[in-house]
């Protein structure tokens, strides 16, 4: 029976021999480097761990802020693309696989027919659209040296100097033709993948977040992806308005009051439908390309081009836009144009084009956080209430 206990004990005599040892070992050795014994210190660190964490993070957000930008591309594609979806079942009970590629058949079909029945006529316009543009500018400079306004070559070049820096920054942000094609490829690709499978995206973003925050990511990219699906389809509408109304009044109303179809009509219709997608600045460049070609048929149709495109633009404005904004995101024009010139600086073209719809995912998230914040206020005042009560 002793020996047993000899044995344990002896047992307990060797860990306690081994535990003095690893001791001894340490205060020989010293602490390790990486342990901060002050609690201070530690916390300084940690504070200091975070702050290079944020910088980092700030810093590798812009240096692939273009590729964001492309992704951010791509969703708005496939919120598109959705929004036919949704629509078309509200038509045809069929799966929602098959009702995505009837919407991207139907898309194809339409710029394959617009390219084979004016594709001849645009290019002819096209073509001659450059030399009328230069040609009313030089009659413009012209008039205005005759009324006595001084433009001297110096500025003129000095503004063909800024219009070539713009350009030169758009081509930057495309990185040439091949790589704006290549932009609008990952576009359309990674859109038409979200548009058919997105809440195998949705639970895959949620998944990375805290248990107790995907309730409230699921319901915010809901109501993202609402607004970006409304927002698109009242775009998409007021480009259509613009582009029928406009050639309407070119090529059908004009003859009728005498004045005779204004040249071009076909291709400033479909410019000034494919402008306004951008809105504010896209309708001031189609307008001063309406009233340029306009007045290169004599002063009549220079003042009818300008009153189509006032009334144009105005009927947009008062009946198209608002009852567009009363089921979407109304955004204040100031802030879109703001958004726009900052974005179009930063990222060229693609940038202009998403500001607007980015702008309104802000907007959606900065309610999302105010609605959680008032509800959190609400319940810190109904716990104090019942604290006072009790």
């Amino acid at each position: 029976m002793t020996a047993p206990s000899q044995t344990a004990g002896g047992q307990n005599g060797d860990h306690g021999t081994l535990a003095t040892a690893a001791e001894l070992a340490q205060e020989d050795l010293g602490t390790s480097p990486s342990r901060i014994s002050d609690p201070r210190l530690r916390y300084e660190i940690s504070r200091a761990f975070v702050w290079t964490m944020v910088v980092g993070g700030i810093v590798l957000a812009a240096y692939i802020s273009r590729s964001l930008l492309v992704i951010f591309g791509a969703l708005v594609f496939a919120a598109m693309i959705d929004g036919g979806a949704r629509l078309l079942g509200r038509i045809l009970p069929i799966p929602r696989s098959l009702r995505v590629a009837i919407v991207l058949v139907l898309t194809v079909a339409f710029l394959v027919w617009l390219g084979y029945f004016a594709g001849s006529t645009i290019s002819r316009e096209a073509a001659m659209f450059p030399a009328i543009v230069e040609q009313q500018v030089s009659e413009l400079i012209d008039w205005a040296r005759a009324q006595g306004f001084q433009v001297s070559q110096g500025q003129l070049q000095n503004y063909a100097g800024g219009i070539t820096s713009g350009i030169g920054t758009l081509t930057r942000a495309l990185g040439g033709l091949l790589g704006g094609l290549t932009t609008v490829a990952l576009i359309l690709i990674i859109g038409i993948y979200v548009a058919l499978e997105p809440q195998l995206y949705e639970r895959g973003v949620a998944w990375t977040l805290p248990r107790a925050q995907r309730a409230s990511f699921y319901v915010t990219v809901s109501r993202m992806a609402q607004t970006l699906r409304r927002l698109m389809a009242g775009r998409l509408l007021g480009m259509v308005v613009e582009g029928v109304f406009t050639y309407v009044m070119l090529a059908v109303v004009a003859p009728l009051v005498g004045i005779g179809v204004v040249p071009m009509a076909a291709l400033l219709a479909i410019l000034t439908g494919l402008l306004a997608f951008v809105p504010n600045l896209g309708a001031i460049i189609s307008g001063i390309l309406m009233v340029l070609v306009g007045f290169s048929g004599g002063v009549e149709m220079g003042i009818y081009t300008t009153f189509v495109y006032f009334f144009v633009q105005n009927f947009d404005g008062y009946v198209v836009v608002p009852m567009i904004a009363r089921k979407t995101v109304d955004l204040a024009p100031a802030l879109v144009l703001a958004a726009q010139l900052v974005m179009g600086i930063l990222f060229g073209i693609i940038g202009l084009f998403l500001a607007d719809p980015l702008l309104a995912m802000i907007k959606v998230a900065l309610e999302r956080r105010a609605e959680a914040a008032d509800a959190d206020d609400a319940k810190d005042d109904a716990r104090e209430a019942q604290t006072n009560g009790a």
